[in-house]
């Protein structure tokens, strides 16, 4: 996959946050705007989701976006595209080289199928996006219920599809400093569970912090 790396300085952005492991974040991208998702330990995996600003019945589409570019994996110059066939954003810089579309968001269930029944109440990204969209007091998402929590990206997964068409949770192929970055094609509320995920090796078991700039 391409490696692209970005023009621009973190000291010029409008925006910049740390978010903690394991926590949940809900922002507003304006069109044209820039967003960067950093990796700053390595191998960590951020489950993200996108909706229109203005109908947030229109939101990022996995099948769509797959469907587009005919590729399993986002990497720089994919467009992630929504239900209704629009772009959304597109990776504009990528140092990673490969990002996930399959492998979903950890939950309660998903945990306790996959790996013991007392996983069951281990802390998950889908419990993290809904605290996000019930909670947010930042007037971003307003009206977004579980009922809006479709399947996402996980930057910096690796999630390889096998042979026989099976899924496989493997080690992260980024490292420290890794980001990838986003120009919104429309406005956006980003939606994201920085993943608190422990019993698989998609954060090499140890969740770490990401770091988010936004650029004018």
């Amino acid at each position: 996959m391409p490696i692209v790396e970005s023009q621009l300085d973190p000291r010029d952005a409008i925006y910049h946050f740390t978010l903690p492991a394991g926590e949940p974040w809900i922002h507003e991208v304006k069109r044209g705007q820039v967003f960067r998702i950093l990796d700053l330990e390595g191998n960590q995996a951020v489950d993200t989701l996108f909706y229109n600003s203005a109908d947030p019945l229109e939101r990022y589409s996995a099948q769509d976006t797959i469907r587009v570019q005919r590729n399993l994996y986002l990497s720089a110059g994919s467009v992630l595209t929504s239900n209704l066939g629009n772009p959304m954003l597109t990776i504009v810089a990528d140092t990673c080289g490969r990002h996930d579309t399959l492998g979903g968001a950890c939950a309660a269930e998903s945990n306790m199928v996959r790996y013991a029944l007392e996983k069951r109440y281990m802390h998950s990204c889908r419990d993290s996006f809904l605290h996000a969209v019930t909670h947010c007091t930042c007037g971003v998402g307003v009206g977004l219920t579980k009922r809006d929590i479709v399947s996402n990206v996980n930057f910096f997964m690796n999630v390889p599809v096998t042979a026989s068409g099976g899924l496989t949770f493997e080690d992260g192929i980024s490292a420290p400093g890794k980001y990838v970055e986003m120009r919104a094609d429309m406005d956006v509320i980003v939606l994201i569970s920085n993943c608190p995920q422990l019993n698989n090796p998609c954060n090499a078991y140890n969740p770490t912090p990401a770091e988010l700039l936004i650029w004018n």
